[in-house]
């Protein structure tokens, strides 16, 4: 089959070439991967998976062999599936029953390979703060994949969101998915917060510490921004909120159906960005690392 290798020589880390079909477990069900989205975690090194392995996180397609053990969809489901381990960017998938969802009917390949990562990553983070009715949370990164999806779950849930973007422009929209406030960086920020969904870091996480609530959590996604989070001595001395680590983990099969039914009844909006052929990776992945998608980029697979 044809699939994106990871090639540490060549100039995006990736090449198309062939391998071998994947053999699934018992508890896994084979599928035909129509669409694949990229992820900054997985386009920006292959987090040290090694030359000639199968990289890629989300992906949607049809299945075409049914789980041996039983369990999961039968043969031609429409699924979305993630893997930590990688796989996705390729003709097949070998899936874990416990990491896929079967799709509505009105959801298409592209929005659902948009979703494992991104949006139960939202998600997952948001419940670490409980209710949200009626306090201010915070979305830095707000014109990527997780805070788009942030931005908009965070509002149904009842929260005061201020969206954080990099530059005026990439704030277009945001308003109308649910954001009360829109801010480049943190110009304007005011307090209290009771949640941040840091997707970031660097000097504006810091800022946003300082105005968390006693009980408040900053949730630290990303660090997109590459640059340090300094902490003034004493700052994180007294009655102050906390910055926890935050991984999304696995086992995402029931969070996909809900996001994906969300997506279905028109409660959460798929934006993408950038979409296109996997013979243009190169191009998807310059475009992804560079900051200048706005929401996801899906590439069609053929």
């Amino acid at each position: 089959m044809r699939a994106l290798l990871v090639d540490s020589s060549a100039k995006a880390g990736f090449r198309l070439g062939e391998v071998a079909d994947p053999t699934p477990a018992p508890n896994q069900v084979l599928v035909e991967v129509k669409a694949i989205s990229l992820n900054y975690g997985d386009a920006s090194g292959g987090y040290s998976v090694e030359d000639g392995k199968v990289n890629g996180w989300d992906a949607a397609g049809v299945v075409v062999k049914a789980a041996a053990d039983g369990s999961g969809p039968e043969v031609g489901a429409r699924v979305v599936t993630f893997g930590f381990g990688g796989g996705g960017w390729a003709q097949l998938r070998a899936v874990d029953t416990a990491e896929l969802a079967v799709l509505p009917d009105n959801v298409d390949f592209a929005q659902a390979a948009a979703l494992p990562v991104a949006a139960v990553t939202a998600l997952r983070a948001l419940r670490r703060f409980g209710s949200v009715l009626g306090r201010r949370v915070l979305i830095t990164g707000a014109a990527g994949g997780v805070g788009r999806f942030g931005v908009q779950l965070a509002a149904q849930s009842g929260a005061h969101v201020i969206a954080s973007v990099g530059s005026a422009g990439r704030g277009d929209g945001l308003k109308e998915l649910g954001a009360a406030e829109v801010i480049v960086g943190v110009e304007g920020l005011a307090g209290p917060l009771h949640g941040v969904l840091d997707n970031v870091g660097g000097p504006n996480q810091v800022v946003a510490y300082g105005l968390l609530t006693e009980d408040g959590s900053i949730q630290s996604i990303g660090a997109t921004s590459g640059e340090p989070a300094v902490y003034p001595p004493y700052s994180t001395v007294g009655p102050h909120g906390r910055v926890e680590g935050f991984m999304m983990g696995g086992g995402l099969g029931e969070d996909l159906a809900y996001v994906s039914s969300l997506v279905g009844a028109g409660k959460l909006d798929v934006e993408i960005g950038y979409q296109g052929s996997w013979e243009n990776f190169e191009d998807a992945i310059a475009a992804l690392l560079g900051r200048k998608v706005v929401g996801k980029a899906v590439l069609d697979v053929s």
